[in-house]
C-alpha cells in the first residue's frame, strides 16, 4: 500500500465556478459532505514523458546529485494469496524465486550506489512494501536489509519499515529482521474479528494474531504497528472501535485506519456486483471512522495524520508523511514507483526484465510523468491536509516563488471555498492554521483533491 502512484488529472477546458468544489450542507457532515470518500491518496496534475525520452531522463536523474529531502521504497511484488479487497496483487508467492529476486534488488542498489544520485541528503526512511515482504525467508530479509544499510545513504535515525502479514512471520524471523537493522514492523491486520477476516481470504485467526503481535511487542526492539480497514463486509462501527481498543491492550506503537476502497478488478468488487456480499454505503462510512477515532482518544493515542495514530513515541510514520509531502523517493524492485525532482516514475513490473536490467541501471523504467510547475504549492497543501492542519502561509510561500507578482493571492483565491467548508463543519480556525474537524479528517482526501482542483483554476495557473 505504500507504492508511490503515478496519476494524471483530467485536463480542464475552461475555468469552473468555485461552487462545484463546495461541500453539501447538512446536519451530519460525516454522512453528506461529499458524494463518496474516494481513494487513499489525492491525485496530482502530471504530464507523461514521451517513451522515447524516458531513458534519457532516467540517466539524467541518476547523473546528478540529489538536493531534496528523500526516502526510499523497496518493492517485494509477491503474495501468498490474493485477498478479496486488494488492488496491489501482482505475482503469486514462489519460494524458489525469492532468492534470485533479492539478488536483483541488491544488484540495483549496488548500481545506484555508483551513480552521482547517491550523493545528497541522506534517506530519512526506507519502506519495504509489497506484496508481502515478510514472506521472504529470514536469510533473505537479513541480507536485503544489510544491503540497504551498505549501499544507500541513511540518516543515523533512519526509519526502516518491514511491511507484511502475521501469516508466516513469527518472532524468530522478526528477531532476525530487527537484528539486521529494521526499526519498524507494519502488519496488515485489517480486522481482528474472525467472522470478517475469513471471507476476505485472511489466514490467521484472532488468537494467532494477538499472540503474534504480543510476541513482537515483548521483543521491545522497534515500533510495531498494524493497518486496520473500516467498512468491510459484515463490520459495524462498534467492531472498528473494539479493534482499536485491542491495539492499545496489546501495547502496539501505532495504527493506520483506512476506509475500504472498492477497486475495479478485485474479487471483492466482483462479489459485490454479483450480490454475494454487501458493504456499508458512503453515507455510513464516516461513522465507522468516528468510532475508531473515539476509541483511539479513549486509550490516549494521538493522531499524527488523518489516518494514523501514535500509541508510543517509537512511532513516527516518517515514510508515509514524507512521501505525501512531496519528498524525493528512490525506488527499487519490479513495479516500484518513486520520484526525483519533478519526475515521477515506475520501474518495470516484468520480473524477467527487472532481473536482467537491475544491475545495469538501464532499461528499468516502464513509465515516467512530469509534475506541473505548481507541484511545490500542491505538496505544501497536501502536507498540511494530511496532518489535518492546513498551513496556507507555507502554500503562499511556495506560490510566491512560482508567481512573484500574482494577479490574486492564493489565500484570496481559496477564501470562498474555505469559507463554505467552515460553514459545512469541515474545519475550524486554530492560530494561523485551518484545523480539520472530525468530519474534515474523514473527508480529507476529497477536500485535498478539490483544493488542488480549485488551485489549478487560479488566473496565474489555469493557462500556464
Amino acid at each position: 500500500m505504500r507504492d508511490a502512484l503515478i496519476s494524471q488529472a483530467p485536463a480542464v477546458a475552461e475555468p469552473a465556478p468555485v461552487a462545484q468544489y463546495f461541500a453539501t450542507l447538512g446536519p451530519d457532515p460525516l454522512a453528506c459532505a461529499f458524494p463518496r470518500k474516494g481513494g487513499a491518496h489525492p491525485g496530482a496534475a502530471m504530464q507523461p514523458v514521451p517513451p522515447e525520452q524516458v531513458e534519457t531522463e532516467w540517466q539524467s536523474l541518476l547523473g546528478r546529485p540529489r538536493h531534496r529531502r528523500a526516502v526510499a521504497y523497496v518493492h517485494i511484488p509477491f503474495c501468498e494469496n490474493h485477498c478479496l479487497f486488494c488492488g496491489f496483487y501482482q505475482n503469486p508467492w514462489r519460494a524458489d524465486a525469492a532468492g534470485s529476486y533479492v539478488d536483483a534488488l541488491i544488484a540495483q542498489m549496488a548500481a545506484f550506489a555508483r551513480t552521482p544520485a547517491h550523493d545528497g541528503p541522506p534517506l530519512q526512511a526506507v519502506y519495504l512494501g509489497g506484496g508481502t515482504p515478510t514472506a521472504l525467508s529470514a536469510a533473505d530479509i537479513v541480507r536485503l536489509v544489510r544491503a540497504i544499510r551498505r549501499h544507500l545513504p541513511l540518516t543515523p535515525d533512519c526509519e526502516i519499515t518491514l511491511e507484511g502479514r502475521i501469516h508466516s512471520f513469527g518472532a524468530d524471523k522478526a528477531r532476525a529482521a530487527l537484528d539486521a537493522g529494521v526499526t519498524r514492523i507494519s502488519l496488515g491486520v485489517q480486522s481482528f474479528a474472525d467472522a470478517i477476516r475469513k471471507p476476505l481470504g485472511r489466514k490467521a485467526g484472532r488468537q494467532e494474531i494477538v499472540a503474534a503481535l504480543s510476541d513482537l511487542v515483548a521483543l521491545d526492539r522497534g515500533a510495531v504497528i498494524v493497518d486496520l480497514i473500516y467498512g468491510l463486509p459484515g463490520q459495524t462501527p462498534e467492531a472498528v472501535a473494539a479493534d482499536v481498543r485491542l491495539c492499545g491492550e496489546i501495547g502496539l506503537d501505532g495504527l493506520d485506519l483506512y476506509a475500504l476502497t472498492l477497486i475495479p478488478g478485485t474479487p471483492l468488487l466482483t462479489a459485490l456486483g454479483k450480490g454475494k456480499t454487501q458493504v456499508a454505503g458512503p453515507d455510513r462510512l464516516g461513522h465507522f471512522f468516528a468510532a475508531g477515532e473515539a476509541a483511539a482518544a479513549e486509550i490516549g493515542w494521538t493522531p499524527i495524520s488523518t489516518s494514523h495514530w501514535q500509541g508510543s513515541l517509537r512511532e513516527r510514520s516518517v515514510y508515509n508523511l514524507a512521501v505525501k509531502a512531496g519528498a524525493d523517493c528512490l525506488a527499487f524492485g519490479a513495479g516500484a514507483g518513486g520520484g526525483l525532482g519533478d519526475l515521477s516514475f515506475r520501474l518495470t513490473p516484468d520480473l524477467a526484465r527487472y532481473a536482467r536490467q537491475a544491475g545495469a541501471g538501464v532499461g528499468l523504467v516502464a513509465g515516467m510523468m512530469r509534475q506541473a510547475p505548481s507541484a511545490p504549492v500542491a505538496h505544501a497543501i497536501k502536507a498540511g491536509m494530511e496532518r489535518g492542519l492546513l498551513d496556507l502561509a507555507r502554500a503562499e510561500a511556495a506560490f510566491a516563488a512560482l508567481v512573484p507578482r500574482p494577479k490574486r493571492g492564493l489565500s484570496e483565491h481559496f477564501a470562498p471555498l474555505l469559507a463554505q467548508w467552515r460553514t459545512a463543519g469541515l474545519w475550524a480556525p486554530h492560530h494561523r492554521f485551518h484545523r480539520l474537524t472530525l468530519a474534515g479528517r474523514f473527508w480529507q482526501v476529497p477536500m485535498t483533491t478539490r483544493l488542488l482542483g480549485w488551485m489549478a483554476e487560479h488566473p496565474d495557473l489555469s493557462h500556464s
